[in-house]
């Protein structure tokens, strides 16, 4: 699948940029041509990565991150507008409070309800969300999974999975179930699928059977915090190795730290894993080619996050 304004992504080289502290605010303006925000930031890899990919076709940008307080987001974005910027990523918590900032908004962003890529035409401010393209793109190229007719098992019902369900859906998935804590969350997102004429059904997560999801099951996507370094539940994966088809694809959106304990659990029976940084690349790699218009070197990306992952878990 395509989005609207994506260009197609070329190969190049490595290299490797060091990280930034997130700049402190005067004024509440950005003072670079690309960024980021988000409340916290500094945990972020984007900077990382966004800029070595802007190093590397000698692009003479700066991409910062821009730790913005949810009261002084509207100040913030007003500042987009200046000739001098490209545009920014927009993070939690800012995906949904930007959106009456923009003058136009793309038909993904307005079903996900949130926009995690801004771009700055003309002072004209357009949000985009290329998190379903990101998750469909590492879904097909990193973990070898096409989606149309399979059946997914979605863990979680936040906007992480909404958004998921969102993009395979488009993808022509056979089959959903949405597991959830809350099980009215889980109905929403099933009741989303049915909208689209695909069979789905929602059920609580302590609920799957202690033999575990059915064989039939092709694809499991984690889009819950569980697992997630410093999260609250970080040493937790939401389903044992006992309750994971061998023959599954496990996918975990969490991508710190990069073996989470869900995918070691996947690992002890056999099952194909794969994390979520492919994902967080592939979407930063959209954004990318929708400021500049031109291709982003991925595999120069993709090696600057998972350098600045290694340092990560190296410190830890």
């Amino acid at each position: 699948m395509r989005l609207r304004g994506f260009l197609l992504s070329g190969r190049m080289a490595p290299t490797l940029t060091a990280g930034l502290a997130p700049v402190p605010l005067f004024g509440m303006m950005i003072n670079s041509a690309l960024g980021i925000i988000g409340y916290p930031i500094g945990h972020s890899v984007s900077p990382r990565f966004q800029q070595a990919g802007l190093d590397h076709i000698t692009v003479d940008h700066r991409y910062l991150p821009y730790e913005v307080h949810p009261d002084r987001v509207g100040d913030f974005v007003a500042s987009l507008r200046s000739d001098a910027v490209r545009g920014i990523n927009v993070t939690v918590p800012h995906k949904e409070a930007v959106m009456p900032f923009l003058d136009e908004i793309d038909e993904w962003a307005a079903e996900a309800g949130a926009v995690n890529t801004i771009v700055n035409r003309g002072g004209r401010l357009i949000g985009y969300n290329t998190d379903g393209y990101g998750f469909l793109r590492a879904l097909r190229e990193s973990g070898g999974l096409e989606p149309a007719g399979k059946r997914a098992l979605i863990l979680g019902a936040g906007g992480s999975a909404r958004g998921v369900v969102q993009a395979l859906l488009r993808a022509g998935v056979a089959e959903l179930v949405i597991a959830n804590r809350t099980l009215e969350r889980a109905e929403a997102l099933a009741d989303l699928a049915a909208r689209r004429d695909v069979p789905a059904r929602a059920i609580e997560l302590n609920s799957i059977p202690p033999d575990g999801v059915p064989d039939q099951t092709d694809l499991i996507v984690n889009c819950t915090s569980l697992g997630m370094h410093h999260g609250p539940d970080e040493t937790a994966s939401p389903l044992p190795a006992s309750q994971i088809p061998p023959s599954a694809l496990v996918y975990d959106l969490v991508y710190n730290p990069m073996l989470t304990p869900l995918l070691r659990e996947a690992r002890t029976v056999g099952a194909s894993t794969l994390g979520g940084i492919s994902m967080l690349v592939y979407q930063g790699a959209a954004s990318f080619e929708l400021w500049l218009e031109r291709p982003a070197p991925v595999s120069v990306m993709m090696d600057a996050a998972m350098s600045a992952m290694r340092e990560r878990e190296a410190e830890a």
